[in-house]
C-alpha cells in the first residue's frame, strides 16, 4: 500500500509556502515496492494554475547524467566495447593533444577530468552545433586529470559524443533502443511533444540564470537567449542549443518512471545491467579526493552531500538543477526520489534545496524504519 508520509508531506508544504519550488512530488520505494508518495503544490503557477500529480513530468536536468548516460556506459564497459581506464583519445581524435590525453573515460565518469564546470557551447561554437567537440577539446584543463574532483557539465556532454561515435548512433535512439523500450516507458524521454505541455511542470521564464553566469565570464551577452517562459522545453542552455539532447541534460520523466530508471542500478532489480556492473555504482572511484565519486554518481560519504546523515555511506545519488533528485541505498533496496521545479515562477537566486532533500531522507529513513 502506498501512503503519503504526514512529516515529508509537512515539511514540503512549508517549502512549498515559503517560496523555495511550487510543487514537489516524491516516491520512496524499499525492494522496487513504493512505500510512501506523494504531491503538493502546482506544476505551473503561470500562465496557468495546473496542480501537480503523480504522473506529472518533470524536466530531470542533471539526473540525465547517470540515469541515462551513466547506464548507456556502464552498458558499453560490460560489452567489453568501453575502457574505464583508456584515454578518451583512444576514442576521439579531438582530444589527442598534449593537455588532454591523460583524461580517461573514469575521469569523465568521476567528474575529475580536469574540464571545467560550465562553458556556454552556442558562445564557444559561434553557434555551430558541429563544432562542439572540438570546442570542448580545445577548452584550457583547469587542473591536472585525476588529482581533484570538479563537476563537469562538458565531461558528459563529451561522454555522449563519445558514445555517439562508438555505436554511430544519436544518444536519442540509443536511449529509446537500450533504456526507454526494455523498460516499456511512456513518460520518459528527451524533446516532449508540444501537445503534452500542460502534462509537465514549468521551468523558468528567459534562462536568467545562465545569462547572468555568461556576464561573469566577460561574453558576448547577445548570443542565443530565450525570453518566454520555459515550459515543456529543455531548461539547460546547452542542452537545448544541442537540439534537446544531451550527456549532460535533457531527460523528463514522472516520478514513477524514474523509479523504473533507477532501479536499474540495483543488482536484485536490474534488467538492463549485471548484478556485477551495478557494484560499480556504490564504489568510490575517487580516493583521497575531495569528493567520493562512483561510476557516474555521487557517493553518501561525500562530505554535506544531499544524502544527508542517515543513508548509508555507500549510498549513490544525483540532484538536477530545475529541483530533482535521486538517491539509491544499495544495502536495503531503497531508492529516494524528490522531484521540484524550484526555477519556476521565482526570481534570482533560486533556493539551495539540499537541506531540504536531506530533511527527506532523513524523515524518509524515519518512516521505513518505525
Amino acid at each position: 500500500m502506498t501512503i503519503s508520509d504526514p512529516a515529508i508531506s509537512a515539511l514540503l508544504s512549508a517549502r512549498i509556502a515559503a517560496g523555495d519550488f511550487p510543487s514537489a512530488v516524491y516516491l520512496v520505494a524499499q525492494k522496487w515496492e513504493i512505500k510512501l508518495a506523494g504531491v503538493l503544490g502546482n506544476a505551473v503557477v503561470e500562465p496557468q494554475s495546473i496542480p501537480a500529480t503523480l504522473d506529472t513530468v518533470y524536466d530531470l536536468a542533471s539526473l540525465t547524467k547517470p540515469l541515462i548516460t551513466g547506464m548507456l556506459c556502464a552498458r558499453r564497459v560490460e560489452r567489453g566495447d568501453l575502457s574505464l581506464e583508456k584515454s578518451v583519445s583512444d576514442y576521439l581524435p579531438e582530444f589527442d593533444r598534449p593537455d588532454k590525453r591523460s583524461i580517461t573515460v573514469k575521469s569523465l565518469l568521476t567528474h575529475s577530468s580536469g574540464l571545467p564546470a560550465w562553458r556556454a557551447l552556442y558562445v564557444i561554437t559561434g553557434g555551430d552545433r558541429a563544432r562542439t567537440l572540438q570546442a570542448i577539446a580545445d577548452v584550457d584543463l583547469e587542473y591536472q586529470p585525476g588529482t581533484g574532483v570538479v563537476y563537469s557539465d562538458l565531461g558528459f556532454i563529451v561522454l555522449g559524443l563519445l558514445l555517439e561515435r562508438i555505436t554511430n548512433k544519436t544518444l536519442k535512439e540509443l536511449a529509446d533502443q537500450e533504456i526507454f523500450q526494455p523498460l516499456a516507458l511512456k513518460q520518459t524521454f528527451f524533446s516532449p511533444e508540444q501537445a503534452m505541455q500542460t502534462g509537465i511542470a514549468a521551468c523558468e521564464s528567459g534562462n536568467m540564470f545562465e545569462r547572468d553566469m555568461l556576464r561573469k565570464t566577460n561574453n558576448d551577452d547577445s548570443a542565443h537567449w530565450r525570453e518566454e517562459l520555459i515550459w515543456g522545453s529543455v531548461h539547460d542552455g546547452n542542452a537545448y542549443f544541442l537540439g534537446g539532447v544531451a550527456g549532460h541534460a535533457g531527460l523528463f520523466s514522472n516520478a514513477n518512471e524514474t523509479l523504473l530508471v533507477a532501479s536499474q542500478f540495483l543488482g536484485l532489480s536490474t534488467r538492463l545491467l549485471s548484478p556485477a556492473t551495478c557494484e560499480l555504482f556504490s564504489q568510490n572511484l575517487t580516493i583521497g579526493l575531495d569528493e567520493a565519486r562512483s561510476f557516474g554518481w555521487q557517493l553518501a560519504e561525500t562530505k554535506d552531500s544531499a544524502a544527508g546523515l542517515d543513508l548509508p555511506r555507500n549510498s549513490f545519488g544525483h540532484s538536477g538543477f530545475t529541483g530533482t533528485s535521486c538517491w539509491i541505498d544499495p544495502n536495503d533496496s531503497r531508492i529516494y526520489i524528490l522531484l521540484t521545479n524550484r526555477t519556476h515562477a521565482r526570481a534570482l537566486p533560486f533556493a539551495n534545496i539540499n537541506p531540504v532533500r536531506r530533511q527527506f531522507h532523513t524523515l524518509a529513513q524515519a518512516a521505513l524504519t518505525s
